[in-house]
């Protein structure tokens, strides 16, 4: 068994996690996902025979549908026998993607249906459309753009092609999917959680060429991870570096937003994990956590500013200071007015607020300011001696920082390999001196 060069180019495709576009635009990666109800059938029939017989279709249509699909993934996922249809190691990979991709649509079929009377002709037209990638990839974008004509330029199809396409959906399904409002084509409720399925099975379509190149003996794939602040600066770049040397088939996105976005990307399977400071488990539902080390936040100014020459501080000698803070509804911002009210301290009124790290570094190197953010935000300014932290006790301010995963997600080899490199990461930074407390 082999897998052949062509061949890795093709699953290379299956999934480009690039926001806010996260569907592939190669057709065949998408026509993979409309064999897979042939494939699940013989594998657990282990004949072609009586699966053609379960999804109703002919054996010579079911054989098309299983050589077409090992000819997108590379190698075989049978062996044939004589007596019937012997699944190897690649397609127990397959299957186990294909499972949970089955498992998507009953639990998307299950949802519509309460929004609607529910029949059989409706459970069978909502099947038929969760395993149809262009149907699929029509929704998404229309979700995504709310515009019918940048849905069908995403799609490589005219706008009337796009119209008709939809209209047939709806007409299947016996109800509008959107509403044509001022801010354009808006999703209904039942649209809106169907198309979160849908976005969770093109995700294990993705992960599907991690399985598989696994099983060759290499690390292939792409990896989506979302960024908060504090993983931007060390922690997630040096993980991500270490991890291509190490296996240069990787393909690594990462995707900057705030903590909402990210979270509902990582619900829908739009990305594979968030990196940054750790929620409440009153928000965070469905997810769960993976504290790598504890952060504090610190007082920051720029080399030579009159306050370094002090070998003690109290954070009541800065009040009178121009500061810089993040916005007023970010963590970071409650962090810091919490640690003043902790020391019986109003807060200072800020001169700048922003929450652009290449905005507040100029603003520090270039100014008497301060600011108080975690001191590994700004390492490499700190270990050149641009900038400086400032000997000041102030409140408590740690946090712990971490991964957040959705629940039930069952992670490919290539997201497992980036994540134990930032780990290390992590570790390395956790055992250094930018996390000791200020004597």
């Amino acid at each position: 068994m082999y897998f052949r060069v062509k061949h890795k180019r093709l699953i290379r495709k299956l999934y480009k996690p690039e926001m806010p576009d996260t569907l592939p635009s190669d057709p065949h990666g998408v026509l993979a996902l409309d064999y897979l109800r042939a494939f699940i059938a013989v594998a657990k029939a282990g004949s072609v025979v009586r699966g053609a017989e379960s999804v109703y279709k002919a054996p010579s249509a079911v054989t098309r549908s299983l050589l077409e699909l090992e000819r997108m993934l590379g190698p075989a996922l049978f062996e044939r026998k004589p007596r019937g249809m012997l699944i190897n190691d690649y397609g127990d990979a397959v299957l186990l993607r294909s499972l949970r991709i089955q498992d998507e649509v009953n639990a998307a079929v299950d949802e519509f249906s309460r929004s609607s009377t529910p029949s059989t002709s409706l459970r069978n037209a909502l099947v038929s459309l969760l395993f149809n990638g262009r149907k699929l990839q029509l929704l998404i974008y229309l979700s995504d753009h709310r515009n019918i004509s940048a849905a069908a330029t995403q799609l490589g199809m005219s706008q009337a092609g796009a119209s008709m396409s939809l209209s047939r959906i709806e007409g299947a399904l016996g109800q509008a999917l959107f509403q044509r409002m001022l801010q354009g084509m808006v999703a209904t409720d039942a649209a809106a959680k169907l198309v979160i399925r849908a976005k969770r099975i093109f995700s294990e379509l993705r992960h599907m060429e991690a399985d598989i190149a696994a099983i060759s003996g290499n690390l292939a794939g792409s990896v989506a991870i979302g960024t908060l602040p504090l993983g931007r600066t060390f922690v997630v770049p040096t993980g991500i570096a270490k991890a291509l040397a190490l296996h240069p088939g990787l393909r690594v996105v990462t995707i900057e937003s705030h903590y909402e976005q990210l979270i509902g990307n990582l619900r829908s399977g739009d990305i594979d994990v968030v990196f940054g400071a750790l929620r409440s488990r009153d928000v965070s539902q469905g997810l769960i956590s993976e504290p790598l080390f504890e952060d504090r936040m610190g007082i920051i100014a720029r080399a030579g500013h009159p306050f370094t020459r002090h070998n003690s501080l109290a954070l009541s000698d800065l009040l009178s200071e121009k500061w810089i803070l993040p916005r007023p509804n970010a963590p970071g911002r409650r962090l810091v007015d919490v640690s003043f009210q902790e020391l019986g301290l109003q807060a200072p009124v800020p001169s700048v607020e922003t929450g652009d790290l290449a905005m507040l570094r100029q603003l520090l190197i270039s100014s008497d300011m301060l600011t108080a953010i975690s001191p590994h935000q700004l390492l490499f300014e700190i270990e050149s001696g641009t900038l400086t932290e400032l000997p000041v006790r102030i409140g408590a301010t740690t946090r712990s920082i971490g991964f957040t995963m959705r629940e039930g997600s069952v992670m490919s080899p290539a997201t497992m390999a980036v994540l134990d490199a930032i780990r290390e990461q992590a570790k390395a930074l956790a055992n250094g001196a930018m996390h000791n407390s200020i004597p």
